[in-house]
């Protein structure tokens, strides 16, 4: 199958940025191929997905067993990779950016990184609140590992199904304690999960039921552990929030000039309605200088 996309896209951008945020046993990538297990109700399988530049699509591979949830599954594939993006709307809009244009004209077409499934993203996000991405990926790794199904499948790095709102909203805190994950975030996974379980809260971005991202905000900071910063990186790449800005961030603070978050966020308001993606290029050009590669 072939999902299109409007150029330029970044594709290795892309593939380092969820590379480097992988699950093992759920998540793979592999050259220029992202794979991953799948589960779409009681439907479950597995899938690669690359890049054809030359036709402007993804070329997308998937097992039988997922073919009667397929419309599903490419809408989450659009999400994941934000295939539905105008870089030549974005671009415009920065092009005279004093902070931003050089950014844009030095990585035309880069995206925002979505979320294949909302939970699977909110869950990521709390276990990497205030500790490096590397140590994150080692943490989301074991919590798969112990909460996620394991699957059967053709390819060695592909062994458990992400876990789901439902097992993990039954969970105890010793039992999610266990894995090296602190009490505080414990207690913020089963939280979340629970609202989710309940359908209090959605996090797909295409799903029927899903809410505003100011109201998901709203209800997201209302929870035990979860602050505005998390609140906005789940809106941004979970609900494809054009407009999501994580004022409160380290990196992003820094890279303009090390200001306030209250300084931060006047700065960013000449970027709406495409704060993300100026949050994006921000991270990524933090990276670049830092240590001479791309994302994270």
């Amino acid at each position: 199958m072939r999902l299109s996309y409007r150029a330029p896209f970044d594709w290795p951008r892309m593939l380092r940025f969820l590379r480097a945020r992988s699950v093992k046993g759920v998540e793979s990538v592999r050259d220029d191929t992202y794979l991953r297990t799948v589960r779409l109700g009681s439907h479950t399988g597995w899938i690669s997905v690359r890049d054809e530049p030359g036709e402007h699509a993804l070329i997308v591979e998937s097992t039988p067993s997922l073919a009667a949830v397929m419309p599903t599954l490419l809408d989450r594939l659009r999400d994941l990779f934000d295939l539905r993006a105008r870089p030549d709307l974005i671009a415009a809009h920065f092009a005279t950016d004093p902070v931003l244009a050089s950014a844009i004209a030095a990585r035309p077409g880069l995206r925002v990184p979505g979320a294949f499934d909302g939970f699977e993203l909110a869950a990521r996000a709390i276990l990497g609140q205030q500790i490096t991405v590397k140590a994150a990926t080692t943490i989301a790794r074991r919590f798969a590992a112990a909460f996620g199904e394991p699957i059967r499948t053709s390819d060695a790095e592909l062994t458990h199904l992400s876990p789901v709102a439902e097992r993990v909203a039954g969970a105890t805190v010793d039992e999610i304690a266990s894995l090296g994950i602190i009490r505080t975030r414990a207690r913020s996974l089963i939280a979340i999960a629970e609202e989710m379980r309940s359908g209090r809260l959605e996090l797909d971005a295409g799903a029927d039921s899903a809410i505003d991202p100011a109201t998901a905000i709203a209800r997201l900071v209302e929870l035990p552990g979860i602050g505005a910063w998390t609140a906005h990186y789940i809106a941004m790449r979970a609900l494809k929030w054009a407009d999501a800005f994580p004022k409160e961030d380290i990196a992003l603070r820094n890279a303009l000039g090390k200001v306030s978050a209250a300084r931060a966020e006047q700065l960013s308001q000449p970027w709406r309605p495409w704060r993300s993606y100026a949050t994006i290029h921000l991270w990524c050009e933090a990276g670049e200088r830092a240590s001479g590669t791309s994302f994270p």
